[in-house]
């Protein structure tokens, strides 16, 4: 993306449709929104687990990556979530996702490794900070000393 022209406004679209559907994903189950926890029309119990915590880490992930605001560490949370999911929940019935019903978990760690990695892209809360704390920061100038005062030896004159 680096050579691409709107490579790290891409980046942010991407990054917000994928917080925005974990997001999702997680108001479902905590919530009953959207269809429920698995379809059901029904929240999961409050701090039943695995089910409660693995729906509240993909609110709270889904938000901070939609505003872009600790992308790297919330989006590196959610795919280790989401790998623990596959590996514990999925693959259990078979290996390959297609056939377990992982390929979401599957997708959602990848992807937000993907996002852990590249970061936030230009539009997010993230990049605003870093932009802001440049300014605040003064320039460093060289100042250059005098050969003396430098250490290093003056000739007699």
């Amino acid at each position: 993306m680096a050579n691409s022209r709107f490579g790290p406004q891409l980046l942010s679209v991407y990054r917000v449709i994928i917080g925005g559907l974990f997001l999702c994903h997680g108001a479902a189950a905590l919530f009953g929104v959207l269809g429920g926890s698995m379809g059901t029309g029904k929240a999961v119990e409050v701090a039943v687990w695995p089910g409660w915590w693995a729906a509240l880490i993909q609110f709270v992930v889904g938000v901070l990556v939609v505003l872009g605001l600790g992308t790297r560490p919330a989006a590196l949370l959610g795919s280790g979530s989401m790998a623990y999911a596959y590996f514990t929940v999925h693959q259990e019935h078979s290996l390959l996702p297609i056939q377990n019903g992982g390929e979401l978990s599957v997708l959602f760690c990848w992807t937000l490794l993907l996002l852990a990695v590249t970061g936030p892209g230009t539009f997010a809360v993230d990049t605003l900070l870093s932009r802001s704390r440049a300014r605040r920061v003064a320039p460093v100038t060289a100042v250059r000393l005098p050969a003396a005062a430098a250490g290093v030896p003056v000739a007699a004159e």
